[in-house]
């Protein structure tokens, strides 16, 4: 009966796992299939006034390079304001913002003492918020450059008044660097080229991943601002967001340049948080998906499935254990089915850590052939995040079962070494 037992729940993994690499393949055929050409000479006649938030906590290294991008966006200067906020910096970063407020008339420098600040990117926007005043709201992290005319692209679609929210596309400033950096440049383009993509154009959840986005600022207020308690606050707020009605639209022709991590410890830190985020938002946000009343029906799949996007890793790892345990007791027939299924869809089925043919298909459609030769890393990059997803997993249910204090929000460190990258 055990064996039994067990046969069924393995089985179940098998099928929810062949979920998403069933979501895969759609994703994949609709980037494929869906692209258009984009325009050669866009106008842009919707220019409504807008306010850039920049959190930064000991960012000297980098933002410099965002500053002195943001000043020379080809949006006009009356209608945009940028507001650093020095979120208790110990090194040079408020010191930086103070010299560009002081030679840019629109460029504002808010300084958070170490004992306010300190307490999350969310907790640094929120108080961005409020010294900001601009009809809609965007973010940019401190490691990224930003094309002249990012800015137009993202506002456009607000001219659609029932667009609360707009993302656009992430590439990696210092891919060369190593193999770290390329790893996560083709992680890149399997999440925004081909996931993001076919999220919008299959009208599904497109997520707001944080930087390179904006919302427009009447609903970020109703919604209350970002969420302080949540590790993944980007996330968080897309599903709240699309539980009140609103919508996400993705703009993957709005290209903005990030500086990845550079090191493998780096990488753990920053998928840790992450992943450790958006289980939170699963915990919090799965019943109310489900039972909401905005949502059609494809979009609570979608969102379902992006949700869960983090189990994947530890529901392969138990499917591994739980397959051993059953072929070396000698039980074979459905178990040895099971045990194929689930190897072809451990293959596919890898979540948001970019899938094979997404990243294939990305590569391609980037014209980034000589890309390919790494594509058999991410069996690598996978393993690494069962270990990375279980310790968040652990984490959290040890924080809930013995209520312990959350895990604090970590930021990234940042070299600096993509300056070398661009062409002045």
């Amino acid at each position: 009966m055990v064996f039994l037992a067990l046969q069924i729940i393995l089985v179940l993994t098998a099928c929810f796992l062949l979920a998403y690499t069933a979501r895969h393949c759609v994703f994949t055929v609709a980037a494929l299939y869906s692209l258009k050409k984009r325009k050669s000479n866009p106008t842009f006649s919707y220019q409504p006034t807008v306010s850039i938030l920049i959190p930064a906590l000991n960012e000297e290294n980098v933002l410099p390079r965002l500053l002195h991008a943001v000043t020379r966006l080809d949006y006009p200067k009356d209608k945009l304001e940028v507001v650093v906020i020095d979120d208790g910096s110990t090194d040079g970063t408020g010191t930086i913002a103070d010299e560009f407020a002081a030679e840019y008339g629109n460029v504002k420098a808010g300084q958070r003492s170490p004992r306010e600040g300190r307490k999350g990117k969310a907790s640094a926007l929120n108080a961005g918020l409020k010294a900001s005043s601009g009809e809609f709201v965007f973010c940019f992290d401190a490691d990224y450059y930003p094309p002249k005319d990012i800015l137009h692209k993202l506002v456009e679609p607000f001219s659609n008044p029932k667009i609360g929210a707009v993302q656009g596309r992430v590439t990696v400033l210092n891919e060369p660097k190593n193999l770290v950096t390329r790893m996560v440049a083709l992680e890149r383009i399997g999440g925004y080229r081909v996931d993001q993509y076919a999220r919008e154009k299959l009208g599904l959840i497109p997520q707001f991943g944080g930087t390179v986005g904006g919302f427009r600022r009447k609903v970020l207020e109703a919604l209350g601002g970002w969420d302080e308690e949540m590790l993944a606050e980007d996330t968080e707020l897309t599903f709240r967001l699309y539980l009140e009605g609103y919508k996400i639209r993705y703009v993957d022709d709005a290209e903005c340049y990030e500086e990845a991590v550079e090191t493998w410890g780096a990488y753990w830190r920053q998928r840790y948080r992450w992943a450790y985020g958006h289980m939170q938002t699963a915990f919090r946000y799965l019943g109310k998906l489900l039972k909401s009343d905005k949502l059609a029906a494809k979009e609570k799949v979608d969102g379902f499935l992006l949700l869960c996007v983090y189990f994947v890793p530890i529901i392969v790892l138990a499917s591994w254990l739980l397959s051993g345990f059953l072929y070396f007791s000698s039980f074979e027939g459905v178990v040895g089915v099971s045990f194929a299924i689930i190897a072809i869809s451990v293959y596919s089925a890898v979540g948001n850590f970019a899938p094979f043919f997404e990243v294939g298909i990305g590569a391609y459609l980037d014209k980034r052939t000589r890309a390919y030769w790494l594509v058999p890393m991410f069996l690598f990059t996978f393993l690494y995040n069962i270990l990375i997803c279980t310790k968040a997993f652990a984490d959290l249910l040890l924080t809930k079962i013995f209520r312990k204090r959350r895990v604090n929000w970590a930021k990234t460190t940042h070299s600096g070494n993509g300056n070398s990258y661009i062409q002045n």
